[in-house]
Order: structure tokens, then C-alpha cells, then sequence
């Protein structure tokens, strides 16, 4: 799991999204839910990764990063 969390951390950190288009152009598979939230798989499906994103200012909140069973005990647009 280590290798594809850098992978996404180096991505995001370079990324400049606007807008939930920007991050499906590259995250086909992202799922965007309410409060800014999005989801993104981690190695394949193992894993799930929310971010709560500001688009205007730019800024990424890392909101929780676990297993899909984990994920599924959670609510992810409050986490």
C-alpha cells in the first residue's frame, strides 16, 4: 500500500484541481460525495482514501486513509 499512497500524495501534491473534472480526468474511478468529499482507491480496490478538497484555495485535507472494510464502517462525507 505504501507505494500507491506516495503515488497519490505525489500526485495531489503537484495537482492544481479546479474542479471534480480536473481529478476525474486523472482518477477515472474517484467518487465525489457531499462536503467537498472524495474517494479514491488505493491499489486497485484494497483501499480507500478521502480527501476533503478546498478547489478555490487549492488545499487537500487528507480526511482518512484504510481498508475497504474499514471504509464501509465509516461515514465519509463527515469523517
Amino acid at each position: 500500500m505504501q507505494q500507491s499512497l506516495q503515488a497519490w500524495y505525489d500526485d495531489a501534491r503537484h495537482a492544481e484541481w479546479k474542479s471534480p473534472a480536473e481529478i476525474k480526468s486523472t482518477y477515472r474511478n474517484a467518487s465525489f460525495i457531499a462536503n467537498n468529499r472524495v474517494v479514491f482507491n488505493i491499489k486497485g480496490t484494497r483501499y480507500r482514501l478521502i480527501a476533503a478538497i478546498q478547489y478555490q484555495h487549492g488545499i487537500v485535507y487528507i480526511r482518512f486513509v484504510g481498508s475497504h472494510k474499514e471504509y464501509e464502517t465509516i461515514d465519509a462525507a463527515v469523517i
